[in-house]
């Protein structure tokens, strides 16, 4: 039997207009709203991630953070 699918949280987030932009994008491919193609990412983060790539990523973004952030 499938989990129902239940939105329990809630929390304010706060995003650039380019990763909700690529939200938006993803859902709407994916026919889903916002919230569901978030808890889709999340519930399935392992097995959607390529570790590397990500961790790759990540140094780049935390590097240009301060000066995105002016």
């Amino acid at each position: 039997m499938p989990k129902r699918f239940r939105l329990t949280r809630r929390f304010p987030v706060a995003m650039t207009e380019e990763g909700y932009r690529r939200l938006k994008r993803f859902a709407t491919d994916a026919g889903l709203d916002e919230g569901e193609a978030l808890s889709f990412l999340f519930e399935h983060f392992d097995s959607v991630m390529h570790k590397d790539n990500l961790t790759h990523r990540l140094r780049l973004f935390n590097s240009e953070l301060e000066d995105r952030k002016r």
